[in-house]
């Protein structure tokens, strides 16, 4: 009985020093996954909706002048950006806006234009170079970005859109930020502010306002993500009006036979 109660005490006495310092890291943690994502109206879901093409390309002119100076692309290829409406011709030009290493017929090492053909240019020649020159945070590849982010799309949109001047008992270390959307870091995060309004100029004269520019860079990488995606959608409602009709035509073989059995 009596170990027991020193067994009971012990438990007792560890819980009045724990909790309380317990208590406000998990109320921290709790108000940080609490702050809900922005919804943004997007043309591309449901089993019917489509990637907006002049939406998704403005997307990759925010890509091309802002993000790339830090993310990548890793498995994306320069070709692929055809699938947005742009001709041969144009997807050839931007491609040979950027450098990549070769060999020439001697073997030696050389820098050429990007081909179609070729991989988007990575900013940073390994994972190194990139926290080196990111204090020490490595930025991810955007490729997968909506695909690896509970919230999709929504999350890119809100986290662009999310930062803000910390709370005064928020302290931040050098190069980190306040977002109230990553709450993965705890609300701080070592990326700054990317996009602002009037970040960049469009050629056709759409709105470029944060939100706007968050919209249209989110809708560009959810098309990055999935670059079949329309595709797969219209082979879907295909396949879905092949088996609508199949299924009648089978019901109405079914009738005709049996209608002399009975």
């Amino acid at each position: 009985m009596f170990r027991r109660f020193l067994q009971g005490a012990a438990i007792a006495v560890t819980a009045a020093v724990i909790l309380p310092f317990a208590a406000p890291v998990a109320h921290a943690q709790e108000a940080a996954a609490e702050v809900p994502l922005l919804k943004g109206d997007w043309s591309f879901d449901g089993i019917f909706g489509t990637i907006d093409k002049q939406s998704a390309q403005r997307g990759l002119q925010i890509y091309k002048e802002v993000c790339s100076n830090c993310h990548g692309l890793y498995e994306m290829s320069y070709r692929n950006i055809a699938a947005l409406g742009y001709s041969d011709e144009q997807v050839k030009n931007f491609a040979a806006q950027y450098q990549v290493a070769d060999t020439n017929d001697d073997g030696a090492v050389i820098q050429r234009p990007a081909k179609p053909s070729d991989k988007f240019v990575r900013p940073f020649p390994n994972e190194k170079a990139a926290r080196a020159a990111n204090n020490g945070a490595y930025p991810p590849d955007l490729a997968l970005i909506e695909k690896s982010r509970e919230g999709g799309a929504d999350y890119v949109y809100s986290l662009l859109q999310g930062y803000k001047d910390a709370p005064a008992d928020v302290k931040l270390s050098d190069g980190q930020y306040y977002n109230i959307y990553f709450s993965a870091g705890g609300q701080k995060i070592g990326m700054p502010q990317p996009l602002t309004d009037g970040a960049v100029t469009f050629a056709d004269g759409a709105p470029n306002d944060l939100k706007s520019e968050a919209h249209d860079i989110a809708t560009f990488l959810a098309w990055a993500a999935e670059p079949e995606t329309d595709a797969r959608k219209r082979l879907g409602a295909r396949v879905m009006l092949f088996l609508i009709i199949l299924t009648g035509a089978l019901y109405y073989s079914k009738r005709k036979i049996w209608a002399k059995v009975h």
